[in-house]
């Protein structure tokens, strides 16, 4: 056998390599694929039981024991410090409150264990609270709808925005932000409350249960 038949005769020494390479990267597509099915499908499930609920917290509790991300579910609003916000001429209009009736704003990280969920823009009528209400959102980190839940209120919702992309494969990171929410809180058919959440990709994390 000539030296050109011989060298044609032997597979080049990186092929099992290349092979094995390529079905790795087939692997992680399917896999990436597969997470992104599963963070759209969660995401799904979340905001509708946002949309259709009363209460955040309420909500953002009961899915925190369902994914075990803490061993106790309950919510706590970290205050974010920064420079106020004003209601603007629109909001105020929402809150059925003239231009000099006090509206008070205030950010928090809600959190469930070492996660954070979500943020939350909250501007709201002081006067329609009553002042136990008011001292707890001003020295605590109980969260709004823990706060206000003896109002018995209903949520409006104004909005709801995807901000991670469903065409994405993968699963977000935790600091990721998935979806925001807009809405009014009424008590009685009177608004005390405008909330803006953006919820991250801490929600889809899976802990023991």
């Amino acid at each position: 056998m000539g030296l050109a038949a011989l060298g044609a005769a032997v597979p080049p020494a990186d092929s099992g390599t290349a092979r094995a390479q390529a079905a790795d990267a087939a692997a992680d597509t399917s896999r990436e694929a597969q997470d992104g099915s599963e963070a759209r499908a969660l995401i799904e499930t979340l905001s509708a039981r946002l949309l259709a609920a009363p209460s955040a917290t309420a909500v953002l509790e009961a899915w925190c024991a369902e994914r075990g991300l803490s061993p106790d579910p309950r919510i706590v609003a970290v205050r974010v410090p920064g420079p106020d916000k004003p209601p603007g001429a629109a909001r105020r209009e929402r809150l059925a409150v003239g231009p000099d009736e006090p509206v008070r704003y205030r950010r928090v990280r809600l959190t469930c264990g070492t996660h954070v969920l979500s943020e939350a823009d909250n501007w709201y009528v002081p006067s329609r609270l009553t002042p136990a209400m008011n001292a707890a959102l001003d020295g605590t980190q109980a969260p709004f709808g823990r706060v206000v839940r003896p109002l018995d209120p209903s949520r409006r919702n104004r909005s709801l925005t995807m901000l991670w992309r469903p065409e994405r494969a993968g699963m977000p990171g935790p600091a990721e932000p998935l979806f925001s929410v807009e809405a009014v809180l009424t008590a009685g058919g009177v608004p005390f409350c405008e909330v803006a959440e953006t919820y991250t990709g801490a929600v889809l994390l899976q802990g023991e249960r």
